[in-house]
């Protein structure tokens, strides 16, 4: 069995284990049991239960780091590429991201680490949308509609008419269109 595979299986027990029962379930030996992995096996991977959350963070910051390329690429520039994404994707998404909030929220025994690598996730996407935008005021209200949108809907939170809510979105990205920097 292949070391990043290994790796990938522990950081998928991991994740499964918060989603279902929250971070303070998280045991070396239930993730272990999980991932069909020894104790030893995770070890060398993970010494520690924060060393699993920062891998976590690590993985998410990748897949992030992937988004935020294809969002500056992208045909329909940062603005609308972030609100399309500012709903989660899936079920799984939304899961996933409010077990890794309640976890950094619990005061448990994470990691700074983990912490500063969401943060550093939102303030990139801050950073995108200042950066495609002449107007300061403009991109900040686009980011906080996005960051507000994402944590209502993993928070599971009442959501707003879909209709209404591509209206927003729409409008938003109107506006931005006026204050785009040439590419």
């Amino acid at each position: 069995m292949s070391t990043s595979n290994t790796r990938d299986r522990i950081l998928d027990a991991l994740q499964d284990i918060l989603i279902s029962d929250g971070y303070s379930s998280v045991t070396l030996e239930l993730v272990a049991r999980t991932a069909e992995v020894s104790k030893g096996g995770l070890l060398y991977h993970f010494p520690s239960k924060a060393a699993m959350m920062v891998g976590l963070m690590e993985r998410i910051r990748a897949l992030a780091e992937e988004e935020f390329r294809e969002a500056v690429v992208s045909e329909e520039g940062v603005v609308r590429y972030f609100l399309r994404t500012s709903l989660p994707q899936s079920a799984a998404e939304s899961e996933l991201y409010w077990a890794v909030i309640a976890a950094l929220r619990s005061k448990e025994d994470i990691p700074s680490e983990a912490a500063e690598m969401v943060k550093g996730l939102f303030d990139r996407w801050g950073e995108l949308l200042h950066a495609e935008l002449t107007d300061p005021v403009l991109a900040e209200t686009i980011r906080l509609a996005g960051d507000g949108m994402y944590m209502s809907s993993i928070a599971g939170l009442g959501q707003p008419d879909p209709e209404l809510t591509r209206q927003v979105m729409e409008r938003l990205a109107e506006a931005s269109d006026k204050v785009r920097r040439e590419r």
